[in-house]
């Protein structure tokens, strides 16, 4: 699926949209979204908006110095992961991602998910923004 939102509020409506799709892919483990796209492309506004739709009250920022987040939703959680400043995908064993990724509670958004494919299943979902304009941006979203 192929979608052009025209400023920010519109790609945070259009997390929102997918997160009952997003619920549908529960299974035994987590459900991913993998976040990619070049700096200041959206991802963490696409975070943002996801967060609203599950009435997260919490500011939503990148966690680049963090590394991680994570955001209590009723009996789940939200993982939000930078992996910006890693090299590779060995560098989220430090931050217990095999547990993380196996509990089918979470819903773990990882931007620059490119740098630590090796560790990302199969299935998950990927997110690419790309800029348009300035406040344009064209999202693919592929499951």
């Amino acid at each position: 699926m192929i979608k052009v939102t025209k400023n920010p509020k519109e790609t945070e409506k259009l997390a929102g949209f997918l997160l009952g799709k997003i619920l549908k892919n529960f299974s035994s483990k987590a459900v991913i979204i993998g976040l990619e796209g070049e700096l200041g492309a959206g991802k963490t506004v696409f975070v943002r908006g996801l967060a609203m739709a599950f009435k997260i009250k919490s500011k939503i920022k990148s966690p680049t110095f963090n590394l991680i987040k994570h955001y209590k939703v009723g009996d789940r959680t939200l993982y939000h992961l930078d992996c910006y400043r890693f090299k590779n995908h060995k560098d989220l064993k430090i931050l217990g991602i095999k547990e993380i990724l196996n509990n089918p509670k979470n819903i773990v958004l990882i931007e620059w998910s490119d740098r630590v494919k090796k560790i990302l299943p199969r299935q998950h979902i990927k997110i690419h923004i790309d800029h348009i304009s300035k406040k344009e941006r064209r999202i693919s979203i592929k499951s």
